[in-house]
């Protein structure tokens, strides 16, 4: 077992209270501000500025510090062109058989299909795996915990820091993903996660007209 080695916490910044509120308040108005987006322009975007939201993503924490995650940043365009035929692939099969009613339903509003020409359009997709477990120096397996929190933990990062950077995304999960593994040539150990679309909207793009459900609907306090 690794010994840890403690240091002291010298990056914590504690505000007043006022100035807290004021920094809660902007960084809940700006994420308020996010939609996922389907209809992308081809602009392209610094790769520095994903490097960086990349590396903000993954200071998330992770069970037993194990980072169960990998970042696989296609901007390629036949690549990009790749995973596009094998989603829409799976996902005529999604919307024609896999599909139940109420699912389709449920979607009928978002206007959503098979066809996703944003894994083209958009400059960047990252993949995001999920690392089902490790291998250590010798080559031999090592557990990782709580992988699922962790991977979504850190997913959420980056999305608030391509948002906070401004660039829109949308999260895309094709179901299942295990092409993803043979086209990015990531190991069986690795479960695809989603794939994170990253870019500037379209001049002009549309999204839904939809409302996020308030504060006292998903929040209980007990004082």
């Amino acid at each position: 077992m690794d010994d840890p080695v403690f240091t002291p916490l010298d990056s914590f910044v504690e505000y007043p209270g006022e100035e807290m509120r004021r920094r809660a308040r902007s960084f809940r108005d700006e994420l308020r501000r996010r939609r996922s987006v389907r209809r992308f322009a081809g602009r392209p975007v610094p790769r520095a500025v994903i490097e960086l939201c990349l590396e903000a993503a993954a200071s998330a924490p992770s069970g037993a510090n194990r980072q169960p995650w990998h970042f696989a940043v296609v901007s390629d365009p036949e690549v990009k062109r790749r995973i596009r035929l094998a989603a829409e692939e799976e996902e005529r099969a999604f919307y024609a058989e896999r599909a139940p009613r109420d699912w389709l339903d449920a979607l009928a509003p978002l206007g959503t299909d098979a066809r996703k020409p944003f894994l083209e359009v958009a400059p960047y997709l990252i993949v995001i795996f999920a690392e089902l477990h490790g291998v250590d120096e010798k080559g031999e397996k090592r557990k990782n915990y709580y992988v699922n929190e962790s991977v979504g933990i850190a997913t959420g990062m980056l999305i608030s820091a391509l948002h906070h950077a401004g660039l829109a995304t949308l999260t895309h999960t094709p179901a299942p993903m295990r092409f993803l593994n043979r086209i990015l040539g990531r190991p069986a150990r690795e479960r695809p996660y989603l794939i994170l679309v990253a870019g500037y909207p379209e001049t002009g793009a549309l999204v839904p007209r939809i409302a996020k459900r308030p504060l006292r609907d998903v929040t209980s306090f007990f004082e």
